[in-house]
């Protein structure tokens, strides 16, 4: 079986997943969708794509299958229930939505349609969560009660550049954008591996201080001026979980821009930039070989021409000796890859859900879980960091946790 999708949004990434969608066997044809009718056609034309669409209304009207979701973060809770409710699957970028009622109306809509929806958290494939997750099926952490997933990202490598790309003259608005409001990857990275979810939070924002007209109340159209924010979890095993959100801090981002802990009563998980140790009560096991991605294009690939030096890593890093590349296409060899090899695996998933009708890793329940913890943690720091319950909307339908 195959299926037609569209592409909306023929941006940085956009573009980069209508090329590996339109490599795939599963797939019979990619469409194009964006704002800026040029950037459309230039996409469709150097991806070989089979069109493009006028707009997000005459793709919904047309007979295209299926829908992939790459506009602004905060833009896709009602996209994705309009295509739902369409009759299209749906593939999403981070994050689901970004608020509580945009999640559950996203779920309801899955559940009435019956159609497949599944969010792209890079992290479910991130090296250290494969990793941590096969140890931890294998009874080998113990009991798993501490954890932490940050997404440790600097303004000043690449995002500025970034914002401009999408933001357009009055970028500065949306690069204010709460940094708790995009949680998913540190998040994600952490559920992705551990049958457990969070059920309440304490939060603190930093407020900003670089007075660049970024992270302005006055400037932001989010009125926010949080450019980092901790926020601590508990957990629904009885466990404890720490997540860092940060847009202005001394790391290099560039090389690992999620990075997770696990600790377990026999044994524990620690990743740095450039390191990451397996230890138990014996010993300190060295496991960097085993994270480390090979690139999958060259840095100066004519492809990645629109997006920061800074930022390409993310767009090139292929797969990890940790990684088992036996399920994908032959046709995925050689394509570019991205964020420490996540990217191919993201699209199998996507295509197999929708081709055999069987429910994504990261589907709408999985994706609740990996986003709701973001947004009332921005609640608990507008509030002082005030300890707040967390939704959750349970498991998916025929699945426990």
């Amino acid at each position: 079986m195959t299926f037609s999708i569209g592409i909306v949004g023929a941006g940085q990434f956009g573009g980069q997943f209508a090329h590996l969608f339109n490599l795939h066997p599963g797939v019979s044809s990619v469409y194009v969708v964006d704002q800026l009718p040029e950037r459309a056609a230039g996409a469709a034309d150097q991806l070989g794509l089979a069109g493009v669409l006028r707009d997000f209304d005459e793709l919904l009207a047309s007979d295209v299958d299926a829908v992939g979701i790459f506009t602004q973060r905060w833009t896709h809770g009602p996209l994705v229930e309009r295509a739902l409710r369409a009759g299209k699957h749906v593939y999403s970028a981070v994050p689901m939505a970004v608020t509580e009622e945009e999640i559950s109306r996203i779920i309801d809509a899955v559940r009435e349609t019956g159609n497949v929806y599944m969010m792209g958290e890079t992290s479910y494939y991130n090296p250290a969560t494969v990793y941590a997750r096969s140890q931890h099926a294998a009874g080998r952490f113990g009991r798993i009660f501490y954890t932490e997933g940050d997404y440790v990202h600097d303004m000043d490598l690449g995002f500025y550049d970034a914002y401009r790309y999408s933001g357009g003259e009055r970028w500065k608005e949306t690069a204010s954008y709460p940094p708790m409001l995009y949680p998913t990857h540190a998040v994600g990275g952490v559920l992705g591996a551990i049958a457990a979810h969070a059920v309440s939070v304490s939060c603190v924002g930093v407020q900003d201080d670089r007075n660049d007209g970024v992270f302005d109340k006055g400037v932001s159209m989010f009125g926010n001026d949080f450019s980092n924010a901790t926020a601590l979890f508990e957990m629904s095993d009885g466990g404890v979980m720490r997540t860092n959100e940060m847009r202005r801090v001394g790391y290099p981002s560039h090389i690992r821009e999620s990075r997770f802990r696990f600790f377990g009563t026999e044994a524990s998980l620690e990743q740095l930039a450039r390191v990451t140790v397996w230890q138990d009560k014996q010993d300190v096991h060295d496991i960097s070989d085993q994270m480390q991605t090979r690139p999958s294009i060259p840095l100066d690939d004519p492809s990645l021409a629109n997006v920061a030096p800074l930022l390409r890593d993310a767009f090139v890093s292929g797969l990890a000796p940790v990684h088992d590349s036996s399920r994908l296409p032959a046709e995925f060899r050689g394509a570019p890859n991205g964020h420490e090899g996540s990217h191919h695996f993201l699209v199998d998933d996507f295509v197999t859900a929708v081709n055999k009708g069987t429910l994504p890793p990261v589907n709408a329940w999985v994706a609740a879980r990996f986003t709701m913890p973001g947004i009332v943690a921005h609640q608990s720091a507008l509030r002082n960091g005030e300890r707040l319950p967390i939704r959750d909307f349970g498991d998916a339908p025929g699945t426990c946790s």
